[in-house]
Formats: structure tokens, sequence, C-alpha cells
């Protein structure tokens, strides 16, 4: 609509239009109306992009600890990863040692020992010293059977064929895990009573056989009730079992969802690139605010362990193993945040901005007239890349984010490869259009 157009008087031949410029007054008002519309349209987007905002947020955490969950759950080679490690810890190989120790000289008699050997020595008309000689001999036999199968027992334990034999039933169990989650019971890991416990079953057997055949007959009583080791306990199990169920089910979705929000987020906001650079730093924070729930949980998973059940350093490698990954992740993902807000704000007006574009735009400029002084010009390739840079870039950028997106399980060091291999890549680029010589008015003006 013609903003200057009116409709004209009519005539005894019918309605025409006329058109005539509007007055000052006119024009003031109208320019007041559209200058109020626009203001009411960034208002309405930047509240929008505020709510969509704070929703990206508040799901950050929750989506990182489901996608954890979810990939631990439903992947065996993670699962059978994340789990290997215990095998191989001395603070949880010496508690399965102690406790098979302890079982076996529990049931080894020696006081009957020495008593029987006593009453030989005493049939035997032995000399009162010898007889009272065989009654001391209680402690050291007792020590030195403890010192046997805790030998035997070490020696399962921290055998290659343990290792292997670990990873293979943790293999063959996975869904154990899907079983503690969901509180349906059996497989290496189970929740009973509010407690979670890993069966040993397999190592309790390997020790048993090689105590019997070392000549420990008693080793053959040790029960089943000893083929369980308590990793957690605390009365907030069936919320948690809840709770994972729930982030089970929103694994894969929550992610995509907060990502889609995010990026909803960047779009509507009337300002796209201080947005992302909002957005960045409060995914950045959320990263953070994770990792510091992860010291408090294990803070709180620590003293819900008794000592008895397990000691402080076997529980402390058990939770630092499990949870490994998900740290992982929180400081992958909060450095790619630092890295995105810090690349949003130096395209932005700032003078540190400024000034590093200055910076590299003059050092390859120089390498590019190093190149043309060297007889190397690019010629019409290097004039499309300096006159399409804004889209060359982009690209190199969309590139970058894809491959982090496709790479499994990208961990810091991946991020600092792809950051390192993308800004090569764009130097390289922009050095070869600084080659081509002038471009685009520059070449024009020269040709004048």
């Amino acid at each position: 609509m013609n903003p200057t157009a009116t409709p004209g008087p009519s005539d005894s031949g019918g309605a025409t239009n006329g058109k005539h410029a509007l007055t000052p007054e006119e024009r003031a008002e109208y320019e007041r109306l559209r200058r109020h519309a626009a203001v009411r349209h960034r208002r309405e987007r930047r509240a929008g992009s505020s709510v969509l905002l704070v929703l990206t947020l508040l799901l950050a955490p929750l989506a990182v600890v489901a996608a954890w969950v979810q990939d631990t759950v439903s992947d065996t080679d993670r699962y059978v990863e994340t789990m290997a490690p215990l095998a191989s810890e001395p603070p949880v190989q010496d508690a399965v040692i102690n406790r098979l120790t302890d079982r076996v000289v529990e049931r080894v008699d020696v006081g009957a020992v020495t008593d029987s050997l006593t009453k030989a020595l005493q049939d035997a008309g032995a000399p009162p010293r010898v007889v009272e000689g065989a009654d001391a001999l209680t402690a050291p036999l007792q020590d030195a059977v403890r010192n046997v199968v805790d030998r035997t027992v070490r020696g399962v334990i921290t055998s290659d064929a343990f290792q292997q034999a670990w990873e293979g039933a943790n293999r063959r169990s996975h869904a154990a895990v899907v079983n503690m989650l969901t509180d349906d019971g059996g497989g290496a890991l189970r929740a009973e009573g509010g407690t979670v416990q890993l069966d040993v079953g397999e190592v309790v057997d390997q020790a048993r056989e090689r105590l019997v055949d070392a000549g420990f007959d008693k080793a053959a009583a040790i029960p089943d009730t000893d083929r369980t080791i308590t990793l957690f306990q605390t009365e907030e199990l069936g919320k948690a079992q809840d709770a994972m169920r729930l982030l089970d089910v929103l694994g894969v979705w929550l992610p995509v969802l907060t990502v889609a929000l995010a990026a909803l987020a960047v779009w509507t906001a009337p300002a796209h690139r201080v947005m992302l650079m909002i957005t960045a730093t409060g995914v950045g924070v959320m990263m953070v605010v994770l990792l510091v729930a992860l010291a408090v949980v294990r803070r709180v998973y620590l003293d819900s362990v008794p000592p008895t059940a397990l000691p402080p350093d076997a529980a402390a490698a058990i939770y630092d193993t499990f949870v490994r990954f998900l740290r992982d992740t929180t400081r992958t993902l909060l450095v790619v945040s630092v890295i995105t807000a810090l690349i949003a704000y130096l395209y932005g007006p700032g003078r540190p901005a400024r000034a590093v574009r200055a910076v590299a735009d003059r050092s390859t400029t120089a390498a590019g007239r190093g190149l043309r002084r060297a007889g190397v010009r690019t010629g019409s390739t290097g004039r499309r890349l300096a006159d399409h840079r804004a889209w060359t870039t982009g690209g190199i950028v969309a590139a970058a984010a894809l491959a982090l997106v496709l790479w499994n399980h990208p961990t810091v060091g991946a991020v600092a490869l792809v950051l390192g291999v993308a800004l090569a890549v764009l130097i390289v680029l922009a050095i070869l259009a600084a080659a081509s010589g002038p471009t685009g008015r520059a070449a024009d003006r020269a040709a004048s």
C-alpha cells in the first residue's frame, strides 16, 4: 500500500482514485506509527527469544545426563568401556581380595589345629615347655594361613585372565544395567532394599577353586552371600530409578529439543550474533553447574557408603570410573560453548574484536603479497574466494560443526583438533584470496 495514496472524490461518472502528497503532520504520524510497530515487533521477538533461551539453559544439563544414560544403557561397547576399568582399579581389587580372604580365614579353625597338636604332644610325653610352645603357634599359623590365602586370591584378581573374564561377564550381562535402573532384578548389577549390589560370582568361583586346589578345603564352604559387594546405599534409590527411567526415555529426543530451542532463540532474536554469544555463554555456565553438581553428588555418595561395606578409596574409584564419560562430555560442551561465544564476539563491533580482525587481515594480506612476489598467483579462483569470503567462512564453520556432530563421543582433544584444522583452512584460503591481487572495487579503481 502506498502511504501517499488517498481515496479521491467521486463525480457523477463514477468513483476514481486520486493521489496527493501527505502533509507534514500526516507524514509525522505515519512515521510515528511505523516506529511504534517496529519497536513492538522487536519487543515481541526479544521476549520470545528470552523464553526460548531460558528453556534451553534449563534443559541443557538434563539433556547431557539423559544422553549419557541412554548411551551407556543402549550401547554394549560403551557399557563395557565404562565398567572394564573397575577390574584394574587397585582400591577395588583390594576390597574384593580382603573380603574373600576374610571369609576363608574365618572358616579355617587354626585353634583346633594347635589344640590337636598340643594333645598329641602331651600323649607322646613331650616336655611341658614343648607343649606350651605348641599353644603359642596359634597366632603365627593364622598369619601364615592368611598370607597364603591372600596371595592366592590376589593372584586371581590381578591376573590378565580375570581382566578378560570381567570384560566378558560385563559384555554378556549388559542387560544388568537396564535391570538395575528399572528395578527388574538380576544381572551383575541389581537393586535390593535401597542398595545397589555388584555380583562378583565369577570371581568367587575362580578364587574358591584355586584355594581348594591349594589345599584349603574350607574354602569350598564360602557361601553365596559373599558373592555380592554393595556399591550404593541410599534411601533415595527408588526416586533415582524413576528419574533414570525418565532420562532413558528422553535420552534421544531431549538433546535434539535443546539444540532446536537454542537455534530458535538465536533466530528469533533481533540481534542474532548477540543472542548466539549469550546462548553459548549460558550453556557454558550450565555445564559448570553440572560439573559442580557431579562433585557434590560424589561427596554425598561417599558419605552414604559405610566403610564396613566398601572402603572410601574403592567407593571413590567406582564413582569416578562410572561417571567419567559424563564428566568428559560436560567438559567438551563447556569448551565448545566458550569457543562459540568467543567467535561470536570476534565478529562484533567491539574494539578488541576489530583489532583482532585487522591483525588477521594484515597478516594474510602480507602473506598473499609475498606469494605474488614469488610468482604464485591464484587468479580468478582467488578473486572468487575474496568476493565470497562470508560464504566461504560460513561453509568452513558449518563443516567443523558437522565434524563434531558426526564424531563418535568427541572429547576436548577432538574439539581442539577440529578447531585447529578449521583455522588452518581459513588462513590458507585467506592467503590464497590475497594472492589474487586487487579484487572487486579495488580492481575497478585500479583499471580507471
